[in-house]
């Protein structure tokens, strides 16, 4: 006889990543409550049973809802998360991304929890003096938002260190794709990422921009790693199951070793959507890498994770799909 799995918390689960990984959680058998101000994610994303209200610098909410059940261990991924937007308004990025989670992991202490899955980034890096870039390399952030999510990990290092909660944190590059059930997609407002933006521009005709085509790369443009959301969330999922099994904090690269120019990506989406992708090239922007490629074998060979839905045509098929879900 199945025993339902224990309860864990979703912050941000409204939003792009965290629905996919509730959904994947729920699939898994887990109990699952979502926290998001809905600021940036979407209601109709979360099951309204599931669904907390609550703001991350609330900690008595966030202390309120930590204590309404036992949570076995919390998923952090609410944060802002545009580079660019990062660049021109640092401050609102700080007090999100850094005393937001602040505010949180201040109510995991009273509240007693204390496993945390923290969704972190690959712009920990900038600037990667080798590629695939191991967990080892330097940590110099070229962005305010890359700054953040460095500034978490240490303020993870220390709350274990004092108050024995233990963290591990997922760095991943350019999460991509949509459930292959179509349940749950990208609806960024407005939208950043390359491959919806290239989807809205074959629907209006009207030409995106993309940035910098002068980069040291083979084609000029920049290089990324993509993951499938999919293979994200069970990231998340088996980082979570070794936090209850006793395992030790860490920090994981999550990708697939592989890069892709956005070049490399307007041909992938041409041939899936099969229409031309209308684009004009602009200037670079600020604190972009010219190439970030991960080297995930750490988390391969200590977690068993793989990536199993993160080709190319794969992540924008399912991509396509979810953008023309409802036309």
């Amino acid at each position: 006889m199945s025993t339902q799995k224990p309860l864990v918390l979703v912050t941000g689960g409204a939003g792009y990543i965290g629905s996919n990984t509730t959904l994947q959680l729920l699939d898994a058998g887990y109990d699952v409550v979502v926290v998001d101000n809905l600021s940036r994610g979407h209601r109709a994303a979360v099951d309204p049973e599931r669904l907390r209200e609550v703001d991350l610098l609330d900690t008595d909410g966030l202390y309120r809802v930590l204590t309404e059940r036992p949570v076995a261990a919390v998923i952090h991924f609410a944060a802002f998360i545009a580079v660019g937007e990062s660049m021109k308004t640092p401050e609102i990025y700080f007090r999100n991304n850094l005393a937001g989670t602040l505010s949180l992991l201040t109510a995991m202490v009273r509240a007693g929890v204390k496993n945390i899955v923290f969704s972190s980034t690959a712009a920990v890096y900038g600037m990667p003096d080798v590629s695939p870039i191991p967990e080892s390399a330097a940590k110099r952030p070229v962005n305010a938002y890359g700054e953040t999510k460095l500034m978490v990990e240490t303020m993870l290092d220390w709350f274990d260190r004092i108050h024995h909660l233990r963290g591990i944190c997922l760095r991943y590059f350019n999460a991509s794709g949509a459930d292959p059930l179509c349940r749950a997609g990208e609806s960024h407002e407005p939208e950043t990422h390359l491959i919806p933006l290239m989807f809205e521009a074959i629907r209006s005709g009207k030409p995106m921009t993309l940035f910098g085509e002068d980069y040291p790369t083979p084609d000029g443009t920049c290089i990324r790693d993509y993951i499938h959301v999919s293979d994200l969330a069970r990231a998340h999922i088996v980082a979570v199951e070794s936090l209850l099994a006793g395992g030790p904090s860490n920090r994981y690269n999550v990708g697939t070793g592989t890069g892709y120019s956005v070049m490399e990506v307007v041909a992938a989406v041409e041939h899936v959507t099969g229409s031309p992708v209308p684009y004009s090239f602009g200037p670079r922007r600020d604190g972009d890498p010219p190439s970030l490629v991960a080297d995930s074998s750490r988390l391969q060979g200590e977690l068993g994770w793989k990536p199993v839905d993160s080709d190319l045509p794969r992540i924008v098929d399912t991509a396509w799909r979810w953008f023309n879900r409802d036309r």
